[in-house]
């Protein structure tokens, strides 16, 4: 098996961090003309949290570099076994549907008892966790701002553990992971437009996890990034209602007791 970086991997590497900045860049200029379905007002972006843009645009780029290296080599140590890269055979859309679904089913049960993990364990929530939750009002372009440590274990092992698991070719895990930031792009982008098809097909949406991210919502909504079958087995989901405010935008309000 030769290690080599192809067209192909390039393509599949690069074509997640494009569809982020370009996904995020679309909401970011949204942001500013759709006041009505905001969750919070603007300049409690720059008020409310306690890391600069500056800094999670860096740290971003961080993890995207990373990221692209660690898929590269995932490419080069797994290309001998699909049998579709190297004899040119194209996949058929069943199998890339079951492939799909499979991923996703691994990926939110991988970042659920990961994810809830961290917030019960002081330390790591403290050390590691802690740094993506300095985004107390979410946006766009900071939805994979994290500890570097935190990245290696969400994202590059949680999602090459999805790859690898469901047998996706390059180009396929380029549109899976493709598909996986846009969802997390959205889930942090902290606006409900009603026409959104990811509010549509996944009752995980903005609202769900901009819950998570307020002080009353820590140890609750821990499922990411599709489906809240998790939460809902294990009793952290917390419901939510969306009331709509005088100056514009939504107020989210909590439907459960809780404990602070």
């Amino acid at each position: 098996m030769a290690f080599e970086i192809t067209n192909e991997m390039l393509v599949g590497s690069l074509m997640p961090v494009i569809v982020y900045w370009v996904y995020g860049g679309l909401y970011t200029i949204l942001g500013y003309s759709c006041n009505n379905y905001r969750l919070h007002p603007k300049e409690d972006e720059d008020e409310k949290n306690f890391a600069s843009k500056k800094t999670v645009i860096k740290g971003v780029l961080g993890q995207q570099f990373r990221q692209f290296i660690a898929t590269n080599l995932l490419y080069m140590i797994t290309r001998g076994n699909d049998p579709g890269a190297s004899s040119g055979q194209s996949t058929s859309f069943f199998v890339i549907a079951r492939q799909f679904i499979v991923a996703m089913f691994v990926f939110d049960t991988y970042q659920y008892f990961l994810h809830r993990y961290l917030h019960q364990n002081k330390f790591l929530y403290k050390h590691l966790h802690s740094k993506h939750h300095r985004l107390v009002v979410s946006y766009p372009f900071g939805a994979i701002y994290s500890h570097p440590i935190e990245g290696l274990l969400f994202d590059i092992i949680g999602g090459t553990m999805a790859i690898y698991i469901s047998g996706m070719s390059p180009l396929t895990s380029a549109f899976f992971s493709s598909f996986c930031n846009m969802k997390s792009v959205d889930d942090h982008c902290g606006l409900m437009l009603p026409w959104n098809p990811f509010h549509i097909f996944f009752t995980n949406n903005t609202a769900y996890h901009d819950l998570h991210h307020q002080l009353y919502g820590g140890k609750y909504n821990f499922s990411q990034p599709f489906f809240s079958i998790w939460d809902k087995i294990l009793g952290t989901y917390m419901p939510y209602s969306l009331e709509k405010r005088e100056e514009g935008g939504f107020k989210l309000r909590p439907l459960k007791e809780f404990k602070n």
